[in-house]
């Protein structure tokens, strides 16, 4: 009984090892030697395993000298100011000026370094919204802040600031004599009081206003009733975070009023959020549509509608050379692929390229450009722009008083869609 229970183990373990060389040897199954134990696979596993690790070490460590170098040089040259320098220095000051450095030194127009400023002014825009009241101020020649619009369902609005009341103080403090007060009216969290002493006529009057989430508008629109016509209008201002959400609602008022057609207005805009726009097509495309197409170092991928787009009526696209990025994927997605679309204007602005941003610990940031966008045909518009089917310039008398009467571009369009609907 004790043999036959040994030899019953060892085929036990005789069948593991075949078992195990199978799954991980099949190609060499029948060359090698079965009777090989547990103890030798294990230490096969692991010279495996080990000469993996150094293989990998060696490729990545030949990829990496050459930078390594150049970072240890930054460090080295950072150090020896900051051990050795004879006079005042900042820190932040001496990093800050070194990335600044290398990003002016890639030559590239979108490619920037940006002060925390810029950075906060930027990144609002990109994301749509910030924390603050809901006031546009304007400062005047004796240093006070003159209210030039309260926006609509906001704090400011609730609380009952009106234009053209002066901003005087903020939390007590006089703004003139102490400049950095303004930027207290942002800072903050969402749910925050902050005090402002306005002056409305010859009364001044104190608020205690909640800070609350700022919405951006980046989207407007109207309907014309054209002739026998209803015709939607949307103008995009630009591509931030929020914009498909808010286009959407511009559409579903359009299909309440049932239109017949369709203006979309990217002139001025200087893009913005490529997955927005993308958003934004698929209400017009199907998921067999290549929308545009993105081209990294090493590879170009076509990018589908998300959904089966579901509109067919004409819809007219106003571009003019402020018109860019973003906005020309929109463009030129209509030109290339929707059957009743026109393109009205001027050539647009010819930016072919996506950039990506990255904060800084001092609160600047840089935004550095990582890919090309290509048309939906592969075509790379920089420099060149998406060229209108139908091009028309905008007049003096509409720059200095813009009104939709005056808007020789717009009425073009209009006319062009009643032209197309006979």
């Amino acid at each position: 009984m004790k043999k036959n229970k040994k030899k019953k183990n060892k085929r036990k373990k005789q069948d593991l090892i075949t078992a195990f060389k199978k799954k991980f040897f099949p190609s060499k199954y029948e060359d090698v030697d079965s009777t090989f134990s547990i103890f030798e696979v294990i230490i096969i596993i692991i010279i495996s395993i080990l000469f993996g690790v150094i293989l990998g070490y060696i490729i990545t460590g030949s990829k990496s000298s050459a930078s390594d170098k150049n970072l240890r040089e930054i460090v080295n040259v950072y150090n020896n100011i900051t051990h050795n320098y004879y006079g005042d220095y900042n820190k932040d000051k001496l990093s800050d000026a070194a990335v600044k450095g290398m990003i002016e030194s890639l030559n590239d127009p979108y490619t920037n370094y940006m002060d925390s400023t810029t950075a906060k002014d930027f990144n609002k825009t990109v994301d749509g919204s910030f924390v603050g009241v809901g006031v546009t101020v304007m400062c005047q020649e004796d240093g006070y802040h003159k209210i030039i619009e309260v926006m609509k369902d906001t704090p400011a609005e609730k609380a009952g600031l009106e234009v053209d009341d002066i901003l005087m103080e903020v939390n007590g403090k006089d703004i003139v004599e102490n400049p950095k007060a303004f930027d207290n009216i942002t800072k903050g969290k969402v749910g925050s009081k902050v005090k402002l002493t306005i002056k409305r006529g010859n009364e001044k009057k104190v608020y205690t206003i909640k800070r609350g989430v700022i919405e951006i508008q980046s989207v407007s629109n109207h309907v014309f009733d054209y002739e026998d016509l209803k015709i939607g209008y949307v103008k995009i201002d630009n591509v931030a975070s929020n914009t498909y959400n808010q286009f959407k609602k511009a559409m579903n008022r359009f299909d309440r009023n049932r239109i017949d057609a369709l203006v979309i207005d990217v002139r001025n805009n200087p893009g913005g959020h490529l997955k927005q726009t993308r958003e934004i097509l698929s209400i017009f495309f199907d998921r067999k549509t290549v929308l545009y197409q993105i081209k990294t170092k090493d590879s170009t991928k076509k990018v589908y509608a998300l959904n089966s787009g579901t509109k067919s009526y004409p819809v007219a696209v106003l571009v003019n050379s402020g018109s860019a990025s973003a906005a020309e994927i929109l463009a030129s997605a209509f030109k290339d692929n929707y059957e009743k679309a026109i393109v009205v204007g001027t050539a647009t602005y010819g930016k072919g390229t996506v950039q990506k941003s990255q904060l800084l610990s001092s609160g600047n940031s840089i935004k550095y450009t990582t890919e090309k966008w290509l048309t939906s045909k592969g075509e790379w518009l920089e420099a060149n722009g998406v060229e209108p089917d139908l091009v028309v310039s905008a007049t003096e008398e509409y720059y200095k008083n813009p009104t939709y009467d005056n808007d020789v571009q717009l009425q073009e369009a209009l006319k062009s869609i009643k032209e197309s609907n006979k």
